[in-house]
């Protein structure tokens, strides 16, 4: 746990486990707990009376961690400790020897716990160690050397090489006349069989991913990491393997293939590694497996991906006939043979630069941690700021994590700042140059990578890979099918040219809503897109990618309406494709009638989701696209929801302007639900002038009527409730919107459910019942919630406010702090008609507060919420009173 006095900044961090406690474990379990329990009694006792903290116990193993301002108490505190444990009467059969590290330096101290490099060269340190020992590096010798406590004195036990594979690091022993200091020699790289290559970069992150191969190799004879290139699945295994050492009696063995091209030659290059010849009247696999029968080894076998049968057919025999060995490979895919298990490895954790970031908050991101290492070593005054922040975000975020990308960019900043790397992404392929000169060729720019996987493809896999790159975010199986075949990839073929893609880490697939969704990394569709374009048919599937979208569009358009959740949620799955297609419709050689049609289908899905300034951009630059004189109806329908997009904007002018122009077509065409739909949306642009807007809501119903159209009865019905709500007509509210929600419910239209709800409830708040107006809101928030709607989500949330406004004045500002930044987000203003019962409110809980102080930080606090913590805060109480109303 941490402490009050945890110290931060540079520390002496200390590393302590039992040697062989999982024996232990095993042979004496009932013994172990007592030992287990006075062991961390004696440590916690002599830690803290240091002046250390302990950070974690039993985090790995049977381990401890602590951390110590000054390297001389953690010095004292690893003597004490090793003495009291030598002196300790342990349980019969039970002796615990635990082996201790010292080494001090900088690290993060975030959410109570320590994270840097310091911290993961403290625990290797200790992994070389002996039950007893303690050890201690050249860092904090060179603190303690002249301040040694009584009795202690340093050996120098040379430099050795630990299991982060990086700097030798010159080992001391810290003695005490008191206890042992006759060791076997120290268990590390230098003494232990492998020919582990040094790294001569720091291994960023990737902590949880080592742990995981570790925990896997344990089930497992045969582990391959896929993924896609440059992702680190080389640097990953060697840390694995490093860190596997101690169980591997007869080392760990790094094959290296990537040069290799005669498939002929795998065995040959094994057998080289491990010094071995092929035998008389023997094949050079059959003298491998004779020869590793009996070793306990690991062989990792590194860039399988180009000699999968020949990877294949060793790794085969090896595991059929030597029962020790552990095999580790790296591939784009899986060697696709029994027994064994794939794990894909995973990009670098990112931020998400659409929120605001500064360096602390980057801190925790490992792919900014690696870009700023790999910074700082062409750049050594190289600094994240308040001001490059937000670059550098959308730096690691465009490049999807992938280790090899973020180094070749942060090698950039020799000559650009990180702003200018950012600005000049779009060009990643020219910019992303000049690797290592000893690096594989295909590992000196971010083209060559991906060409090395795109030329193992074979001719349909190409042509499908280029072709989805006209997708954005994401599609489905059936969207490939009907967008992307033909020809080379036909129809048939789509869903194992899918897979194919997938195994070899080119294409992610995941779930969503139930289906699978596949996705390119953009670095991979950018090279996809520049292929397909080089091809001269880009023209051709990005029209197949618009018609397809169009025809989606048209489908979810009736379900909208209603709200229907699954229709919304797969239209936000599909924004980023559908906002492709209408920017393709803008510049397609048909005209953008096809544009117009999409976005007059789904404008009802940006108004509940509160994309109102998109949606009316989109429309408007098609509406001005499109000649007046053709598409009639696809132009009333897309002038419609311009109108009410406006609306929700309060730009009432341009509002009623598009609305007219969207009656008039329907009622040029005859088109009576339309004209219907037109004056329901000019009644609410109307709304300030009540008997207007009350002529319009009853032309409205009549056509309804006339129509027999339940859902527009019920939303006439509700329109006309919200205006006598507004007169303060309670009875004649509670009438028309009981009767609007009967039909509603019968119909399971979510959207005008939420909204006539919301008016219900401010008839019970001012009528007096707040219990059950609070209850009404409270279902009328479940409901916007669940579809989505942001804005009718801060009515709701402003109306809970009201309730609360009397009794719980500092969450009701909260409350209408959080929506006020809500409305902002969403270019949502609240209308005229609303603001002086929304200041009212605000008065209320100001003068309830009575602290103008109090009250601005309670504002300010409820601005900083996030929607989800708004909500929370809001069913604990409630605020506001105003009328809504319902579009067509």
């Amino acid at each position: 746990m941490q402490s009050w006095h945890t110290p931060a900044g540079t520390v002496t961090l200390m590393f302590t486990d039992i040697e062989g406690s999982t024996a232990l474990w095993e042979a004496h379990p009932g013994e172990m707990r007592v030992a287990l329990a006075r062991h961390d009694e004696i440590a916690s006792s002599i830690i803290s009376q240091s002046e250390g903290t302990i950070v974690k116990s039993r985090g790995e193993g049977d381990s401890l961690f602590a951390v110590f301002p000054l390297a001389t108490d953690a010095a004292r505190a690893a003597c004490a400790l090793q003495a009291a444990l030598l002196r300790e009467s342990w349980p019969d059969s039970i002796s615990l020897r635990v082996r201790m590290a010292l080494h001090t330096g900088e690290a993060e101290l975030r959410e109570g716990d320590y994270f840097g490099s310091a911290v993961n060269r403290c625990a290797r340190l200790r992994a070389i160690g002996h039950g007893g020992q303690i050890l201690a590096s050249a860092a904090t010798q060179e603190l303690v050397r002249d301040a040694l406590p009584e009795g202690c004195s340093l050996e120098d036990l040379g430099a050795h090489h630990l299991k982060d594979l990086g700097r030798p690091e010159t080992v001391f022993q810290l003695c005490h006349s008191s206890l042992p200091s006759e060791f076997p020699a120290l268990r590390s790289l230098d003494l232990l069989p492998n020919n582990l290559r040094r790294q001569l970069t720091s291994f960023v992150g990737r902590e949880a991913e080592v742990e995981k191969v570790k925990e896997l190799l344990q089930k497992t004879a045969l582990l391959t990491l896929t993924g896609s290139g440059g992702c680190g699945k080389t640097r990953l295994a060697l840390q694995a393997a490093a860190d596997m050492l101690d169980a591997s009696a007869d080392g760990a063995w790094l094959v290296e293939l990537a040069s290799l091209a005669d498939p002929a030659l795998v065995p040959q290059t094994v057998a080289a590694v491990l010094s071995l010849k092929p035998g008389e009247g023997k094949s050079l696999t059959q003298t491998l497996a004779d020869s590793l029968r009996n070793k306990h080894l690991l062989l990792v076998l590194d860039n399988c991906e180009h000699l999968l049968d020949a990877c294949a057919q060793l790794a085969d025999a090896l595991l059929r006939q030597c029962p020790h060995v552990l095999i580790l490979a790296t591939s784009r895919e899986g060697l696709g043979i029994a027994g064994e298990t794939t794990y894909r490895v995973p990009s670098l954790s990112v931020p998400d630069p659409k929120q605001p970031q500064t360096p602390v908050s980057l801190s925790h991101y490992e792919s900014v941690r690696l870009f700023i290492e790999r910074a700082l070593q062409v750049q050594t005054a190289f600094t994240v700021t308040n001001q490059n922040a937000p670059a550098l975000a959308t730096i690691c975020h465009r490049l999807d994590g992938i280790p090899l990308a973020i180094e070749l960019a942060a090698a950039r900043v020799r000559s650009l700042s990180v702003e200018e790397v950012n600005q000049r992404l779009d060009q990643r392929f020219r910019l992303l140059t000049g690797g290592s000169r000893t690096a594989l060729p295909r590992q000196q720019t971010l083209r060559s990578l991906i060409d090395w996987s795109y030329d193992l493809l074979d001719e349909p896999e190409k042509s499908l890979l280029c072709r989805v790159s006209v997708f954005s975010g994401g599609w489905t199986l059936e969207a490939a099918e009907h967008a992307c075949s033909g020809g080379r990839a036909e129809e048939w073929q789509t869903l194992d040219l899918l897979t194919s893609l997938a195994d070899k880490s080119l294409v992610g697939a995941e779930q969503h809503l139930g289906a699978t969704r596949y996705r390119l990394l953009e670095t991979v569709r950018q090279y996809a897109r520049d292929r397909l374009l080089e091809g001269g048919d880009g023209e051709e599937w990005r029209d197949r990618h618009l018609a397809h979208f169009l025809s989606l569009a048209e489908e979810a358009a009736p379900h909208l309406e209603g709200a229907d959740q699954a229709w919304l949620e797969r239209l936000e799955a599909e924004h980023d494709n559908m906002r492709g297609a209408l920017e393709w419709s803008l510049t397609a050689s048909p005209g953008p009638e096809a544009g117009l049609r999409l976005a007059g289908a789904i404008w009802w899905f940006w108004f509940v989701r509160g994309h109102y300034a998109e949606g009316r951009a989109w429309l408007s630059g098609l509406l001005a696209a499109e000649p007046a004189g053709q598409s009639k109806a696809a132009r009333a329908k897309a002038l419609n929801g311009a109108g009410l997009l406006a609306w929700r904007q309060g730009e009432l002018l341009a509002a009623r302007a598009l609305l007219e122009e969207s009656q008039a077509i329907r009622r040029e065409l005859g088109d009576r639900m339309g004209m219907a739909r037109s004056l329901n949306n000019l009644g609410l642009v109307a709304w300030g002038h009540r008997d207007s807007a009350r002529a319009l809501f009853e032309e409205c119903l009549a056509i309804w009527r006339e129509l027999g159209d339940r859902r527009g009865i019920a939303t006439s019905l509700a329109n006309l409730g919200g205006l006598a709500v507004g007169q303060g007509d309670y009875a004649v509210a509670r009438t028309l919107l009981e009767e609007s929600l009967a039909l509603l419910r019968e119909l399971g239209n979510r959207h005008i459910m939420g909204i006539t709800l919301s008016n219900l409830g401010i008839v019970a708040h001012g009528q007096g019942d707040y219990a059950a107006a609070r209850t009404i809101h409270e279902e009328s928030l479940a409901i916007r919630r669940e579809i989505g709607d942001r804005l009718g989500m801060a009515d709701s949330l402003e109306e809970l406010a009201a309730v609360a406004a009397l009794e719980r004045p500092d969450r009701a500002a909260r409350i209408l702090g959080a929506t006020e930044r809500l409305r902002e987000e969403i270019g949502a203003p609240l209308p005229a008609s609303r603001r002086s019962r929304y200041e009212g409110q605000v008065a209320t809980a100001r003068a309830a507060i009575a602290d103008e102080d109090a009250f601005d930080r309670a504002w300010q606090e409820g601005r900083s919420l996030t929607l989800e913590h708004a909500i929370e805060l809001a069913l604990q109480e409630s605020t506001h009173q105003q009328p809504s109303n319902q579009a067509q």
